[in-house]
């Protein structure tokens, strides 16, 4: 997994070797070029904005409470939170998010770290145990099984016991196979810049429960292709594991406006806290 990693706050910076990169998955060179440009256009102001009054109403969180932003992307959470009061420390794989946080981290009480997540345990070790979590994004469901496992029990060894963790997924069982779509497209943008015309084909392996999604991104004549790879469980599966990790499921969101989840809802918002 990816070792390249950087650890910025203010001006401390620390770099570790690239040739350690070890088990490599597709996510690791995934997050560069229109995909991230298409990522970045795709999100609104009016869908982050629901998306902090979601974390603000369930991680139980103060000012001064030290915060952990899993796939932390360009900030649009952390940089708005950290400049609520909260301690923020953001992680993220891709360099180019990473850089372009570098102004607001010399301003705000926000750590960054450039690396693979599951990597990076000593470093987010060090300090006291975070407040709360969070995984937003639709990354949560990048792993297999044990990965799965091992990601859910990194988390809960860096709360403190009480802790909370908010994440989001829209590749549950209970959502993506009722509806399931083996091609889409879409263009993404607005009016003021070139769109991105975005395709997808979808394939599903139903003995590794995932889905392997081959992208098309095409911009002002430049086309690039991805390969994303979504494992799906169903919500009893993922709770086994929260369990297991020692985190217990508290609630279950249908929706950003706090709904309880029903089949069919298009995404799932999984509220649990540590033992």
């Amino acid at each position: 997994m990816m070792n390249d990693e950087r650890i910025h706050h203010s001006s401390f910076v620390i770099h570790h070797s690239p040739s350690s990169l070890i088990n490599m998955a597709w996510y690791h060179d995934f997050f560069h070029g229109l995909p991230q440009d298409a990522w970045k256009a795709a999100q609104t102001d009016e869908q982050t904005h629901l998306d902090l009054e979601l974390l603000v109403e369930t991680l139980e969180f103060g000012p001064g409470d030290r915060l952990l932003d899993v796939f932390c992307g360009y900030g649009r959470h952390a940089v708005p939170l950290a400049r609520m009061g909260a301690r923020v420390t953001g992680v993220d794989i891709s360099a180019d998010y990473i850089a372009s946080l570098h102004a607001e981290a010399d301003k705000l009480p926000l750590t960054i770290m450039e690396g693979d997540f599951m990597q990076l345990s000593d470093e987010l070790a060090t300090g006291a145990p975070f407040d709360a979590a969070y995984c937003l994004g639709n990354s949560f469901s990048f792993f297999p099984q044990p990965a799965m496992l091992a990601f859910l029990t990194r988390i809960a060894s860096l709360l403190k016991p009480g802790g909370r963790f908010l994440a989001h997924s829209e590749m549950i069982a209970e959502s993506v196979l009722p509806d399931y779509q083996s091609r889409n497209w879409q263009p993404i943008g607005d009016d003021d810049q070139d769109p991105i015309l975005f395709l997808v084909d979808n394939v599903y392996d139903p003995l590794e429960s995932r889905i392997d999604s081959h992208l098309t991104y095409i911009r002002a004549g430049v086309t690039q292709t991805r390969l994303a790879q979504h494992y799906v469980f169903t919500l009893a599966e993922l709770k086994r594991m929260y369990n297991d990790a020692g985190m217990r499921v508290v609630d279950c969101y249908g929706s950003i406006e706090g709904d309880s989840y029903t089949l069919g809802d298009e995404a799932v918002w999984i509220l649990a806290e540590k033992e």
